[in-house]
C-alpha cells in the first residue's frame, strides 16, 4: 500500500491563511458631468478604507470611457490624465466570466499583451451621476457575479431619475413637490412655446428648472416667466435628455440625512442644514468654496477638504420635533422600500415660514460617502468604519444572490449537459 503524505497546516499558517486580505478596487471618474466630483469621492474613500483589513486600489474611468489602473491614479495633480500621465498607467476591462470574484484585463499591447490580471474581491463604487450612479455599473457587477457597495441596480436607476421619484414617493405616502415632464425633442433643444405653456399649465411662476437624472445642482435654474423657462431648456438638455419643472419654494430650507445599516440595524445619520446666501445652491458653491474660512479660498490639489466638504454647513439643526421626527421616518420608509442596501443621503426642502417639508431627491451614492453625516450621528461612525460596514454589506449581499454553477433547475432544462 502507498502512504500519502500527511498535509500539515501549522495554527500559525491557518492565521496566515485567514488574514489575507481582500482586495478592493476603488471605481470613480466615468463619463458624468459629475465626472471631477467622483474623483474627489474616489481619493477620499482610498485614504478611508481600513489599509489594516483591506487592500485598495484605484480604477479610473476616464471622461472617454476608458479604465485604468496604476498608482499615480492616487494622486489628486495627476487629473485629467497628460500623455505622461497615460504612459505610467495600465488599461483594463472587466472580465465577466469569472463569477464570485472580478479581474481586470489589460488591453492588449504589443505582442504579448499587457501583462497579468488584477483580480479583487469588491467593487466599491464612488460615481456620481450618470453613467454610475444610476444602475448601469452596479448591472455590470451584477452580470459579472461580483460584489459591490451600494444600492442595487433597479434602486440606483430609480432614484437616479426624479420623474421616476416622485411616483415612488406618492406611492409611499411621502410628500413631495408636483413637476413637470419635460423631454428633448428629437432636434434641437427647444420646445414649442404653445407646448411648453400646456405642459406647465399646472406648475405656475416661479419656478426650478432641473436636470431629471444629474445631481450636484448642475443646470439647476429659477425662471419667473415663460421667456425664462425657455432660455433655461438648452442648458439642461445639453448634458440631459429630461428635465422636471418645480413649482419654487418660498422661505427656502434645506435638510438632508443619511440612512445606512450597521449589526442589522437601519439608522439614520446626523441631518445637515446647508447654508447659502442665495437662493438656490449651484455647483460651484457647492464643490469650489473650499478654503480655509468661510468665506471662500482655495487649497492645494492634493488636499480632500476641498470641494463638497468645505460646504458651509450646520449639523444637528435646531428643529421642530415633528419635522425632524417626519425627515427621519420618510428616510427610513424609502430605504427600506428599495432594498435597506448601501448609505444613501436623502435630501429634503422646506419653506421655514410655514414648516412645510417635501422630499427633494435621493443620492444613491452621495458626495464623500456623506461621511461627515456618520461622524456627528447620535451613534458616531467614522468614514473606515462606514467603508467596512459597505464592503462586508456587498459581500454579503453577494453571497444571498449566489445562483447554483447551473442555474436551470433540473426540470426546466432543454438542452444536453457536458458530462
Amino acid at each position: 500500500m502507498v502512504k500519502l503524505p500527511v498535509l500539515e497546516v501549522s495554527y500559525t499558517g491557518y492565521l496566515l491563511m485567514s488574514q489575507i486580505k481582500k482586495r478592493i478596487a476603488v471605481f470613480f471618474g466615468g463619463r458624468s458631468p459629475e465626472h471631477d466630483v467622483s474623483v474627489v469621492t474616489g481619493l477620499q474613500v482610498l485614504q478611508a478604507i481600513d489599509q489594516s483589513r483591506f487592500q485598495a486600489f484605484p480604477v479610473y474611468v476616464a471622461p472617454d470611457g476608458k479604465w485604468y489602473t496604476g498608482e499615480i491614479l492616487r494622486k489628486r495633480e495627476s487629473y485629467l490624465l497628460d500623455k505622461s500621465a497615460l504612459d505610467q498607467v495600465r488599461q483594463v476591462t472587466l472580465d465577466v466570466t469569472q463569477i464570485g470574484k472580478g479581474a481586470l484585463l489589460p488591453h492588449k499591447q504589443g505582442l504579448f499583451g499587457g501583462g497579468r490580471a488584477e483580480e479583487f474581491d469588491v467593487a466599491v463604487l464612488a460615481f456620481h451621476g450618470l453613467v454610475g450612479e444610476d444602475g448601469g455599473f452596479q448591472g455590470l457587477f451584477e452580470v459579472a457575479g461580483i460584489p459591490y457597495t451600494g444600492m442595487r441596480s433597479m434602486a440606483s436607476a430609480l432614484l437616479m431619475d426624479k420623474a421616476a421619484t416622485k411616483h415612488l414617493l406618492k406611492s409611499l405616502g411621502i410628500p413631495a413637490l408636483p413637476c413637470a415632464v419635460l423631454h428633448r425633442p428629437a432636434e434641437g433643444y427647444l420646445i414649442p412655446r404653445t407646448e411648453l405653456e400646456t405642459l406647465l399649465k399646472d406648475i405656475g411662476f416661479p419656478c426650478i428648472i432641473k436636470p431629471s437624472h444629474l445631481g450636484s445642482s448642475i443646470g439647476v435654474a429659477k425662471a419667473d416667466n415663460m421667456d425664462e423657462v425657455l432660455a433655461c431648456l438648452p442648458g439642461v438638455f445639453e448634458y440631459d435628455d429630461t428635465a422636471i419643472v418645480e413649482p419654487f419654494v418660498q422661505n427656502l430650507v434645506e435638510y438632508n440625512v443619511a440612512v445606512a445599516r450597521f449589526s442589522r440595524e437601519t439608522r439614520t445619520s446626523a441631518i445637515e442644514k446647508p447654508k447659502t446666501s442665495s437662493e438656490l445652491l449651484d455647483f460651484k458653491q457647492k464643490y469650489l468654496s473650499g478654503g480655509g474660512s468661510k468665506s471662500g479660498g482655495s487649497k492645494s490639489p492634493g488636499q480632500i477638504s476641498q470641494g463638497m466638504l468645505s460646504l458651509t454647513r450646520e449639523l444637528n439643526p435646531k428643529l421642530d420635533e415633528k419635522a425632524e421626527s417626519n425627515i427621519r421616518r420618510w428616510a427610513l420608509l424609502l430605504f427600506e422600500a428599495l432594498g435597506n442596501s448601501g448609505s444613501p443621503r436623502i435630501d429634503f426642502i422646506g419653506n421655514a415660514k410655514t414648516g412645510e417639508i417635501w422630499m427633494n431627491e435621493v443620492n444613491p451614492i452621495p458626495g464623500s460617502f456623506g461621511y461627515f453625516l456618520w461622524e456627528a450621528a447620535a451613534k458616531p461612525i467614522l468614514f473606515a468604519e462606514l467603508m467596512t460596514n459597505l464592503i462586508e454589506e456587498a459581500l454579503d449581499n453577494a453571497r444571498r444572490r449566489k445562483l447554483p454553477k447551473d442555474p436551470v433547475p433540473v426540470d426546466a432544462r432543454l438542452l444536453r449537459r457536458p458530462v
